[in-house]
């Protein structure tokens, strides 16, 4: 099925551009709704999963929450918002930057690992879904896709 009927457009796209960045959406949403399924199961969302890696990235050194914003995928959440949820489930720690007292530094738990660990391998099995589509069809569309982005920057 295309993009047309998965979303019953009635008439043509104006432009194959439109046709592209009307997939991009809709497929991001799909992306998102999937991958929010398999997060809910391990009882963490999509942007603490993002939190989390950005932290494991870093380990065993700590990062401040402004350091987790510049990092995140969706810059519209609310890092601290979200570094409190994932301290009361006890994924991640926050103690006193050394640097700078006024900020927090903020590490993953064995606990936090344990999860990304569980989660890397439920992705991986889910990802296996896509190894039917070739190779240089999907690095093509990775290409695509940065140069959409550092054309109108």
């Amino acid at each position: 099925m295309g993009i047309a009927e998965d979303i019953k457009q009635g008439k043509d796209f104006k432009s194959s551009y439109e046709k592209l960045i009307v997939n991009i959406l809709y497929t991001n949403g799909w992306l998102l709704d999937k991958q929010n399924k398999l997060l809910k199961t391990f009882g963490i969302t999509s942007p603490q999963y993002n939190v989390m890696r950005i932290l494991r990235g870093q380990y065993p050194k700590p990062c401040t929450v402004n350091t987790i914003i510049e990092r995140m995928l969706d810059r519209m959440s609310n890092a601290s918002r979200i570094v409190d949820r994932l301290e009361t489930k006890r994924l991640v720690e926050r103690t006193i930057c050394e640097s700078d007292r006024r900020a927090k530094d903020v590490l993953i738990t064995a606990k936090g690992l344990k999860v990304l660990e569980q989660v890397d391998e439920a992705l991986a099995c889910w990802m296996k879904g896509f190894e039917g589509i070739d190779i240089q069809s999907i690095e093509g569309a990775s290409e695509v896709l940065d140069a959409m982005r550092a054309s109108i920057e």
